[in-house]
């Protein structure tokens, strides 16, 4: 498993509060620091603001620097620490470079105090496949939000990345889920969750995600030598 720039598709019929917990820890779990974090989250343009509104407001509840008082929406997700300073810096790098090729900051942007390695939980809309927040992996509380008009407009976006870790959709239609699920290039696709995992569901990535699978019966191959023996049918008469 390699790690990934993993997309999150928001419909118009998908239910706005399971969305946003789906988005919530699908990004800020572990401060970001996921292989298969949903970090795009492409939203359609008719519950676009409704959905940011409620994004930003989950993120900005936050907890973090041993704070377990305060009122916020997923315990789980209290922020601590980035790994190191080299990942600290390099995750203020990249929202430094979200600012400069045009992306809106919603919400954070910068460090927490002025001791340890926190990172403010951070959300950018107003963000184009073309930027470097779009397209590399941050590994940290960043979130990017785009808009789209169509569902298929917004696959054909997704998989245009050399990653294919994991993906997700939220939508209340089934066939609508699992035709996207199909189509999206990713080993894992979530439907109305993130972030759900079992010992027995196979957990591994397509493209530059990596090879092969962690988990479930498929991990057992990295273990096995398969062997082929031939003999023609060639009895006596």
């Amino acid at each position: 498993e390699l790690g990934g720039k993993s997309p999150l598709i928001i419909c118009k019929d998908a239910d706005l509060d399971q969305a946003a917990n789906a988005a919530h820890v699908g990004l800020f779990l572990n401060m970001g620091q996921c292989c298969c974090a949903s970090s795009r989250i492409f939203i359609h343009e008719d519950v676009h603001d409704a959905f940011i509104e409620k994004i930003v407001k989950m993120a900005s509840r936050l907890r973090t620097q041993g704070d377990t008082t305060s009122e916020t929406d997923m315990p789980l997700c209290d922020l601590g620490p980035q790994v190191d300073k080299t990942q600290f810096d390099k995750i203020l790098g990249y929202i430094e470079k979200g600012k400069q090729e045009g992306a809106t900051l919603a919400l954070g942007g910068g460090r927490i105090g002025d001791k340890g390695y926190f990172v403010q939980p951070t959300v950018f809309k107003d963000v184009t496949d073309n930027m470097t927040i779009a397209k590399e992996e941050i590994f940290g509380p960043v979130m990017q939000l785009m808009k789209f008009k169509t569902l298929d407009e917004a696959i054909r976006r997704a998989n245009a990345s050399n990653f294919g870790l994991a993906a997700g959709i939220c939508s209340r239609d089934a066939g609508t889920a699992l035709a996207a699920a199909r189509d999206l290039e990713a080993g894992t696709v979530w439907i109305n969750c993130y972030d759900n995992f079992d010992l027995a569901a196979p957990f591994g990535g397509f493209k530059q995600s990596g090879w092969g699978r962690e988990k479930g019966e498929d991990a057992m191959k990295n273990y096995q030598e398969t062997k082929c023996v031939m003999m023609p049918i060639d009895p006596r008469s």
